[in-house]
């Protein structure tokens, strides 16, 4: 009898026990339970749901990396990667630039066709746009948005051949 009136008990102060849960308050990413604290830092009192905080683990302090003479910040390879020889290295830059340099020609050519289509916001109408005025406006719209896209295509590729190293002749 005392074991069944135990079980219903420790049954009905179960749903009471969650509504216990000590109020959260977020603190920018930080959450805690301390009132003090929160008001002493200005943190707001998280409503409406559970939080649950899972804690992170450090990553294992490895060897410092050793700084370059050279100055300027330039990332390092690790030690196990391939050596790659100065010709060598000049052949990709080489490539790359031939490369980046074919692109932005082909970037520049796709930019002045629509340039030309989009005729200043007044593109020539077709009969698909003299049925549907509506068709037009969206196509005009499509049209300035394809050229913005051209423009920051061409700035990109811009950008990327300034990174490369000075072609060597």
């Amino acid at each position: 009898m005392k074991k069944t009136l135990f079980t219903l008990l420790l049954i009905a102060s179960t749903p009471f026990a969650a509504w216990a849960q000590d109020r959260i308050y977020r603190c920018g990413n930080e959450y805690t339970n301390n009132a003090t604290q929160a008001k002493e830092r200005g943190c707001r009192l998280v409503e409406g749901g559970n939080v649950t905080v899972v804690q992170g683990s450090r990553p294992a302090a490895g060897p410092a990396p050793a700084s370059s003479s050279s100055g300027g910040g330039a990332a390092t390879s690790p030690p196990s990667a391939p050596k790659v020889s100065s010709n060598d290295q000049k052949a990709r830059d080489s490539d790359a630039r031939a490369i980046l340099e074919s692109e932005l020609r082909k970037a520049e050519t796709r930019h002045a066709d629509l340039v030309k289509e989009y005729n200043n916001g007044a593109p020539e109408r077709n009969a698909l746009d003299l049925r549907n005025p509506q068709r037009y406006t969206e196509r005009t719209a499509e049209l300035k948005a394809s050229v913005a896209r051209s423009e920051s295509d061409i700035a990109g590729i811009k950008r990327e051949i300034a990174r490369l190293p000075a072609p060597t002749n």
